[in-house]
């Protein structure tokens, strides 16, 4: 049974910086690119970085410089350090395997002065 549970959320002020973490069982991590998804409400959800098994990474434009995700395979975890932090980066934080359907339960990310 594959499970993903993100962790690290919290209310933060603006210009803050928080780490989160997705520890994945059920899979062999090691062998898939993961991927950082956040929904904030009202909007759909969207993709904001990602991370191939090979350590190559991308991201939504609205994150580049400020957020880094990274990977540490011996923990089967994925982690997404957030830095500047923007009342707009405010969401649901969520991890997946790329290219599954699996989703763990999420963390929220509060950004409020």
């Amino acid at each position: 049974q594959v499970r993903l549970v993100e962790s690290g959320g919290d209310l933060v002020q603006p210009g803050g910086s928080l780490t989160l973490s997705c520890a994945a069982s059920g899979i062999i991590f090691s062998r898939y690119a993961m991927a950082w998804y956040r929904q904030a409400p009202g909007k759909q959800r969207e993709s904001v970085a990602q991370i191939t098994s090979g350590y190559i990474t991308n991201y939504a434009d609205s994150v580049k410089g400020r957020f880094t995700i990274s990977r540490d395979n011996a923990k089967n975890t994925v982690y997404l350090q957030i830095n500047s932090l923007k009342p707009e980066d405010a969401a649901v934080y969520y991890c997946k395997p790329w290219g599954t359907t699996y989703w763990g339960q999420g963390t929220q990310v509060t950004v409020s002065s």
